[in-house]
C-alpha cells in the first residue's frame, strides 16, 4: 500500500530524528572558524518624522495569554494609550486603552511609554495597527498558531551593532512566530539614549512577531546611591505577562507563558533576582512546573541568562549557584531544553544533569552571540568536555521548529559573511514522550 506524502514525511522525520539519536554523546565538537571582528555600534538617530512628538516609534509587541498581545510603543510628548486594529489594511474597527508611564535615570527624562493589549484574537491571522490614533505609522503583525508546528527564533545579548544589524536581517528573511531573548536587550549601559536607538533598530521585527526577553546583567543598571533601583529602564520599556496565565509569577524579571494551544510551556528566569531556595522567583518556579499537565504540553523550555553549563572561559562558574537551587526543579518536571545567553558564543551541550550525561535531562544551549559590542568570547576550555556537543565562536541566531508532539528541530544558523549558515542542527525528542523518563521517580 503507497504511502500518501503526509505519512511518508512523518516517516522520514522519524528515520532522520532515529538516526540523530543514535550518535554518541561524546561526539563533541569544536569548530574552527574565526568570526571577523565585531562591527561597530550603529547610529539610530530620531527620525525628522518622530520628531513631533506624536508619532508612535520603538514599537514592539508581546503575547498575553493565549490570544491577546500587548502592543509598546515610545511618543515624546503626551498621546492617547490607545491601539486601533483590524484585519485590513486601513480599517481599524477594533481599539483598546492602555496605560502610559515614563522615568527619570539621573539627568535623562524618558519619553511617554504606552501599552495596551488588545484581543482577543483569532490565530495565524494578520492584523494592521496603528498606536495613539497616529495616521502617519500602520504597523501590522501575524499571530501565533493555535497548534503545533510552532517556529521559534532564539538570538541573545543582542547589542545594536553592524552584527547585530546583520542577525535582523537573517531573521527577517526566516518564517517564525516568535522570537524569544535571553537577556542582554540593548546594551545601554547606563546611556539611555541607547534604549531608544535599540528601541527603533528592532522595531521592523519587534513590531511584527511577539518578542518575549527576559533580563540579563547588561539591563541591571543600578548605581549605588545615584540610582538605587536595578531595572528601571527594562521594566518601563519591556512589560512581560508576568500577571497573566494560569501561573501569574508578580514579578517582570521572571513569568511563564504557553503557546500552541499549551503543546509547549516557556519559562523565562531571572538570573540577577533572587534564585534561591525560599525565594519568590524559587517557590513560582516549583508552582509553575508543578502545574504543567505533560500529557497535554508536549515540550517544556526554559530560558535564563547566566549559563548553567559552560565550557567557554569566559564566565566560568557565575551561575553555579542558580543551578544548584533550581537545576532539580527543571530536572524534575522533566523540561526539554534550556537556552542561555551571557557567554558571547555559541555552544550546545548533551543532555545532562548534575554535571553529568542524562537522558532525562534537558539540552542545553548557549546562544549569547547576536551581536553585541563587546566582541567574542573565543576561547574555550581544553580538552572540551565530554558533554559538550558543539561550540563556535561567532555571531548567530537559533530556530527552534517543534514540528509535533514528540519531536522538535534545533538549527544554529551562523551569520557567515553576511550569510545565514547552517553550522549546527539537532532533533530534539520530548521527555514526555520517553517513558523510561517517565517511569523514574521525579525531583
Amino acid at each position: 500500500m503507497a504511502m500518501g506524502p503526509s505519512i511518508m514525511a512523518l516517516a522520514l522525520l522519524a528515520i532522520a530524528a532515529s538516526a540523530l539519536s543514535m550518535l554518541p554523546g561524546s561526539l563533541a565538537v569544536t569548530s574552527p572558524y574565526v568570526r571577523p571582528a565585531p562591527r561597530a555600534t550603529l547610529s539610530l538617530l530620531l527620525q525628522d518624522d518622530d520628531a513631533d512628538g506624536q508619532t508612535p516609534q520603538q514599537v514592539h509587541i508581546s503575547m498575553v495569554g493565549l490570544d491577546k498581545t500587548r502592543v509598546s510603543w515610545v511618543t515624546g510628548d503626551d498621546a492617547p494609550a490607545i491601539v486601533e486594529y483590524g484585519t485590513t489594511s486601513g480599517r481599524y474597527p477594533f481599539s483598546a486603552t492602555g496605560n502610559t508611564r515614563t522615568y527619570r535615570y539621573i539627568l535623562y527624562h524618558s519619553g511617554k511609554i504606552h501599552d495596551a493589549v488588545i484581543g482577543p484574537l483569532r490565530p495565524s491571522t494578520t492584523y494592521y495597527y496603528r498606536c495613539s490614533s497616529s495616521p502617519s505609522r500602520e504597523f501590522s503583525f501575524r499571530t501565533p498558531p493555535a497548534t503545533l508546528p510552532f517556529k521559534f527564533v532564539v538570538v541573545g545579548d543582542f547589542g545594536q551593532t553592524g552584527w547585530t544589524e546583520s542577525t535582523l536581517q537573517h531573521i527577517a528573511a526566516a518564517d517564525y512566530d516568535m522570537l524569544l531573548l535571553p537577556g542582554d536587550l540593548s546594551y545601554a549601559d547606563f546611556i539611555q539614549t541607547r534604549w531608544d536607538s535599540y528601541g527603533r533598530l528592532v522595531e521592523p521585527l519587534a513590531s511584527a512577531r511577539p518578542w518575549m526577553v527576559t533580563q540579563g546583567n547588561h539591563e541591571v543598571e543600578k548605581v549605588p546611591l545615584i540610582e538605587p533601583t536595578p531595572f528601571k529602564a527594562y521594566n518601563a520599556r519591556w512589560r512581560m505577562p508576568y500577571d497573566a496565565g494560569a501561573s501569574p509569577s508578580g514579578d517582570n524579571l521572571f513569568y511563564s507563558f504557553d503557546v500552541a494551544g499549551g503543546a509547549v510551556h516557556v519559562i523565562m528566569l531571572g538570573s540577577y533576582t533572587d534564585y534561591a531556595t525560599g525565594s519568590a522567583q524559587h517557590r513560582w518556579l516549583r508552582r509553575d512546573l508543578a502545574a504543567v499537565d505533560r500529557g497535554r504540553t508536549a515540550f517544556v523550555v526554559a530560558l535564563v541568562h547566566a549559563p548553567w553549563y559552560n565550557s567557554n572561559e569566559a564566565h566560568q562558574g557565575e551561575s553555579d549557584a542558580m543551578r544548584g537551587a533550581m537545576e532539580p526543579l527543571l530536572y524534575g518536571a522533566r523540561v526539554d531544553a534550556v537556552f542561555a545567553g551571557h557567554v558571547h558564543a555559541y555552544e550546545r551541550f548533551a543532555r545532562v544533569y548534575a554535571g553529568r550525561e542524562d537522558p532525562c535531562g534537558p539540552v542545553y544551549v548557549t546562544i549569547g552571540d547576536g551581536g553585541n559590542r563587546e566582541g567574542l568570547a573565543e576561547k574555550y576550555v581544553d580538552p572540551q568536555p565530554k558533554i559538550s556537543a558543539f561550540r563556535e565562536a561567532s555571531f548567530g541566531h537559533g530556530r527552534l521548529e517543534v514540528v509535533n508532539a514528540t519531536h522538535a528541530l534545533w538549527t544554529w544558523h551562523r551569520n557567515d559573511d553576511d550569510e545565514p549558515v547552517v553550522a549546527d542542527q539537532v532533533w530534539i525528542t520530548s521527555l514526555a514522550a520517553n517513558p523510561a523518563c517517565n517511569n523514574k521517580k521525579k525531583m
